[in-house]
């Protein structure tokens, strides 16, 4: 069995995985921004160098199982703190962390059904489905991509997740800074308003790319 604190920097070091990935990922779909034809073919292009490179694919290993340790803590710890009545009453922690760290429970469920939803649109459908092929019979994830995009039920979804998404980096960037013993005083303004700003950046951009493919591409 896991201590309390060993659970809590497995919770943190699986965050800040995750939320390294997301930065990575964010940059990616930045191509969806492009013009038409060039966000085609680059989109394309750089989900064919992921599916083909070794080493993302071991790094997609570690992906699944972050999310899963990451989960599974997350439950165990809410469960835990919900038992013994503990949400970090006496905090001087921003009120957006604090709303969030009460619930978590509830923005890490949403967040998890958005996954399942997220991974069997595209994940499932490109690696074990039947994907949209492009002129030169290879799979094409941007046609996919702009497909499901065009959905308004799933844009909505997609939307409400991302904010459920900023309150939780919110809370995890508060929670992994003081659970590595990062949270000194004299800091304290500075993590808070870099925290704040990437998951506002992060949350608000991936929000952007359904919502600009529907009102662009109908």
């Amino acid at each position: 069995m896991l201590s309390t604190l060993s659970r809590k920097m497995l919770m943190c070091l699986t965050g800040l995985f995750l939320g390294f990935f997301l930065l990575i990922h964010f940059l990616g779909n930045l191509q969806l921004f492009l013009p038409r034809e060039q966000a085609h073919l680059q989109f394309n292009a750089y989900s064919h160098f992921l599916s083909g490179n070794i080493i993302i694919k071991i790094v997609s290993y570690i992906l699944y199982a972050s999310i899963i340790l990451h989960a599974v803590d997350g439950l165990v710890i809410t469960l835990k703190n919900k038992k013994s009545g503990g949400v970090y009453q006496n905090d001087k922690r921003g009120r957006a962390s604090q709303w969030a760290s009460r619930n978590m429970g509830i923005l890490g469920t949403l967040i998890l059904i958005f996954l399942v939803i997220h991974f069997q649109n595209f994940w499932y459908i490109y690696k074990f489905g039947n994907p949209p092929l492009d002129e030169n019979g290879n799979k094409d994830l941007y046609i996919l991509v702009v497909t499901v995009f065009k959905e308004w039920w799933y844009v909505i979804i997609y939307v409400i997740s991302m904010v459920a998404l900023c309150y939780h980096l919110i809370h995890g960037i508060h929670s992994a800074v003081r659970t590595l013993g990062l949270y000194h005083p004299k800091f304290v303004k500075w993590f808070k308003t870099v925290g704040i700003a990437y998951s506002i950046i992060i949350s608000l951009g991936f929000a952007l790319m359904p919502v600009y493919v529907f009102f662009t591409y109908q």
